[in-house]
């Protein structure tokens, strides 16, 4: 029996490249920028008080070929010239017109409070309408 000096498979390994991709890392990266970006999101999307511009814009005519829903000062809804009684949901759910058009229009007061508002669009888009609009008066310049 003879032995070998040429060093077999240790002498391989230690020549022979490396077939496998170190990824701890690219690991070690992506989760310090995850970290980072849950950070900074909050801070994005913190509320900033703005002063919404008033834009010129022709008016809208109110005809009846329009479903209407109408939000008053007291927070009174009417869909149209009636007042709605009870859940606004359910009485736009068994209108005949808008569940075909499943297009609505609201106008409110300029006084209503912008929760009253929210709660007739979150109404109308439970209720099926696809195309919500705002009804508003335009800005008159002279």
């Amino acid at each position: 029996m003879s032995m070998g000096t040429s060093g077999g498979a240790r002498s391989r390994r230690r020549t022979g490249g490396m077939n496998d991709i170190n990824v701890t890392p690219l690991i070690d990266v992506m989760l310090v920028l995850l970290v980072i970006f849950m950070v900074t999101a909050p801070l994005l999307t913190t509320g900033v008080q703005v002063d919404l511009p008033k834009v010129r814009s022709s008016p809208m005519q109110a005809d009846d070929s329009k479903m209407l829903v109408i939000i008053t000062v007291d927070e009174h809804v009417y869909l149209g010239k009636d007042e709605i009684t009870g859940a606004v949901e359910e009485k736009l759910k068994t209108n005949a017109r808008l569940q075909e058009e499943r297009e609505l229009f609201v106008q409110a007061d300029e006084n209503v409070k912008y929760g009253a508002v929210l709660r007739v669009m979150a109404a109308a888009r439970s209720a099926g309408v696809e195309k919500l609009g705002m009804i508003t008066d335009p800005l008159v310049v002279k």
